[in-house]
């Protein structure tokens, strides 16, 4: 019987050992503090791709400093190099739920007079909830209409992210 136990005791020894080792095997994985490089594609609900890194340089940032979007963040953290995913973050994790209070009308004699305005056109502005980046969606000879969400807003996002480098921590 006591020969049973040594050899359970034994064969635990080494179970646990093995775990050991293979926790030391030098990979280091990404935490927060990391300054981090990875190639990602960010693609919408349809497959529509709307950002990517590849063929460019890869993005980098660091963990915990607010860079990124929250969702995209916390799929690296515990990456290792070399390692890919795709991961689907939700738009509250993105760019948020679309806010309609953003979307509103103003004179056209609020705008400058000697510059020419364009759908699409983009211009800061105030909010109640700060500073945001406004893009004009409707233009009529009396009203401008302008929209405060980010283009993402209200959209869960697919990436798939490829950790290329963890510089510093």
């Amino acid at each position: 019987m006591r020969k049973k136990s040594n050899l359970l005791l034994i064969a635990s020894l080494l179970l646990s050992l093995s775990f050991l080792l293979a926790g030391c095997s030098g990979e280091k994985i990404v935490q927060s503090g990391d300054t981090v490089k990875v190639d990602y594609t960010g693609k919408l609900s349809d497959g529509t791709v709307f950002d990517t890194s590849v063929g460019k340089q890869p993005l980098e940032f660091t963990l915990g400093s607010n860079e990124v979007i929250e969702g995209f963040e916390t799929a690296v953290l515990g990456m290792k190099v070399g390692e890919s995913k795709t991961v689907t973050i939700p738009a509250v994790q993105a760019y948020g739920e679309r806010d309609e209070s953003l979307v509103l009308e103003a004179d056209r004699s609020a705008f400058p007079t000697d510059q020419e305005l364009k759908v699409g056109m983009q211009f800061q502005g105030s909010s109640s909830i700060g500073t945001l980046i406004f893009t004009i969606i409707e233009i009529n000879d009396t009203k401008v209409k302008v929209d405060g969400n980010h283009s993402l807003a209200g959209k869960d996002l697919t990436f798939e992210i490829t950790l290329v480098e963890i510089i510093s921590k």
